[in-house]
């Protein structure tokens, strides 16, 4: 493992760039020493200047056939523009073309995706319990035998999955706040969050870890997953510049669940400026200051941690931290 061991991933952002490009260049991260490629289900970018919205579960197959390891679904929401039965279909067919190669996260999910299909949007309470309860139903199903479902969200006729993989992926949930980490923890197979900083990660943690003993498992056994954003560029200018042109909303201090438009953040960004992503997002052209920022969340137990960079120019950047980043980190 190029990366001396510690679990790095390449954070593919479908929001950003063409499908075709997305999977060249999960490609050219592995050939890095990257670990495994994520990629989050979105129906629209964030903001009308990143331009794509590529279909995670087309372009995960495509990802899949080009490189070796890992391909997880960084988060879909289980809960509006999907039923969790079609979730679980996908997941478990991607499960069966490459074994041992898929992992499912879910999230409660964000407007801007999951409102394009109408109806009423509820507050994140309800989006939550929703969530939980299509998790549930997933789990059913990845049993592989005839189940049915009777709930308070959802229903789901006697059926089962006729395509299912010798084992179940596993699922983990998407979450930042510590009670729906502590319910992860009882209910899934692992938890992901966005990197804020390591105490705030830590702390989530210890709340999946309580959840997890509280369900008679092993916290130790479950997985931890850190996506971290990063603005790396060869000069510290340029890194402030792209942070600023393509990745605003990492610099938006307010909940972005409940905005439904591309067009709005694009008219919110207008307003961000390079101070402020202070922690929020490092913006540096040193190669050792990301390494740091990295291995801090691997030294509060992250078992996974995947990278995205803001930069436009994917490629040097992937050279970069191939060469002088990912050999450095440790487990």
């Amino acid at each position: 493992m190029a990366n001396g061991g510690a679990r790095v991933g390449y954070a593919a952002m479908l929001e950003r760039f063409h499908p075709s490009d997305v999977v060249a260049l999960a490609a050219e991260a592995e050939q890095a020493g990257f670990d495994g490629v994520m990629a989050d289900d979105h129906f629209q970018p964030w903001t009308a200047h990143q331009g794509q919205a590529g279909f995670v579960w087309n372009v995960m197959t495509a990802m899949a056939e080009r490189t070796r390891g890992v391909v997880g679904v960084g988060a879909t929401c289980p809960s509006f523009r999907w039923h969790p039965a079609v979730v679980a279909q996908a997941a478990a067919t991607l499960e069966s073309m490459y074994p041992g190669r898929h992992w499912l996260g879910v999230g409660s999910g964000e407007a801007i995706s999951e409102h394009v299909v109408g109806g009423y949007w509820p507050e994140a309470p309800e989006r939550i319990a929703r969530m939980f309860e299509a998790v549930e139903i997933i789990q059913k199903l990845f049993t592989g035998r005839d189940v049915r479902h009777d709930g308070r969200f959802f229903t789901l006729e006697r059926s089962r999955l006729w395509t299912m993989p010798e084992a179940p992926p596993p699922i983990y949930v998407a979450t930042s706040g510590p009670v729906t980490a502590r319910r992860a923890g009882a209910s899934a197979d692992g938890i992901i969050t966005v990197a804020t900083t390591p105490e705030k990660v830590a702390t989530l943690f210890a709340r999946f870890d309580d959840g997890a003993r509280s369900a008679g498992k092993d916290p130790d056994t479950l997985t931890k997953v850190v996506q971290v954003h990063l603005a790396w560029a060869p000069d510290d200018a340029e890194a402030a510049e792209q942070a600023v042109r393509e990745w605003p909303n990492g610099a938006m201090r307010f909940s972005k669940a409940d905005i439904r438009s591309p067009h709005d953040f694009e008219q919110m960004a207008r307003m961000v400026r390079p101070e402020d992503f202070d922690g929020r997002l490092l913006v540096s052209s040193d190669p050792d200051a990301h390494r740091r920022e990295i291995q801090s969340y691997l030294d509060v137990g992250a078992t996974h941690v995947y990278v995205h960079n803001v930069n436009a120019d994917q490629r040097t950047w992937l050279k970069v931290f191939g060469r002088e980043v990912l050999p450095a980190l440790t487990p």
